[in-house]
């Protein structure tokens, strides 16, 4: 297929390099397809590589990010801001700002993260994202009823 020229994001060899095969074996392979394992790059340069303590790791952290996506946009976090709403109406407002601003970062690292392409870091943002759910969104930790008692209980708590 002809491509008018362009490499498509391909590298040109080295200057003084012995042909393209050189240049190859420069080049990084990067996934465009779901795989398996724990050879990967996930968010950043050859992290975690090709050790199997720091994969786990990178599974562990993109599950965390995946909770607190979830926990940034429960109604227990805007609970907790609505009392600050009745006492300080502009310093609500930034502050919802402010949380909605981490839960938005947080959630295009965790996009960045799946476009590892790797099936673990899948499965474990899934995870993530149902646990951060079932915690603080479906009641099992403070759901809607939840807040409700705690806000009877002491209504300057959330």
């Amino acid at each position: 297929m002809d491509m008018g020229g362009h490499d498509m994001g391909g590298m040109s060899p080295p200057a003084g390099a012995a042909g393209a095969g050189a240049a190859m074996k420069s080049m990084r392979y990067t996934h465009m397809t779901f795989f398996w394992g724990k050879n990967s790059e996930v968010l950043f340069t050859m992290w975690p590589g090709t050790r199997g303590g720091m994969y786990a790791l990178a599974l562990v952290f993109v599950f965390a990010l995946a909770v607190i996506v979830e926990l940034l946009g429960s109604r227990r976090a805007d609970a907790c801001l609505a009392a600050l709403a009745r006492r300080a109406p502009a310093a609500a407002a930034a502050a919802r700002t402010a949380v909605h601003t981490v839960r938005v970062g947080v959630a295009y690292l965790l996009m960045l993260a799946l476009m590892s392409f790797n099936g673990g870091v899948f499965l474990v943002a899934v995870a993530g994202h149902a646990a951060g759910f079932l915690a603080f969104r479906a009641g099992l930790c403070g759901g809607p009823a939840q807040v409700e008692e705690d806000r009877k209980n002491d209504p300057a708590c959330c």
